[in-house]
């Protein structure tokens, strides 16, 4: 069974913050704008092990929360 994004994007969290993540491509992008760890999907399973994350740098992390309708800044929803 390959990782479905959409019906675990609710259950699923970051392993160091519990921010949630959200799927930009072959990775998990955490919400979290302290960290901006992203993690990759291998094989269409997310590896969830936070020495394999990587941060994303601001500005590429502010344009992905943009898309998907998260705040650049704080990575929260917005209304």
């Amino acid at each position: 069974m390959l990782f479905d994004p959409q019906h675990l994007q609710d259950i699923i969290a970051c392993p160091k913050t519990k921010a949630k993540l959200i799927c930009e491509g072959e990775f998990l992008i955490s919400v979290d704008p302290e960290t901006r760890l992203k993690y990759p999907i291998k094989d269409g399973i997310p590896v969830m092990l936070v020495d394999e994350a990587v941060e994303v740098p601001q500005s590429e992390w502010a344009e992905i929360m943009q898309r998907h309708q998260r705040n650049p800044e704080s990575g929260e929803l917005v209304s």
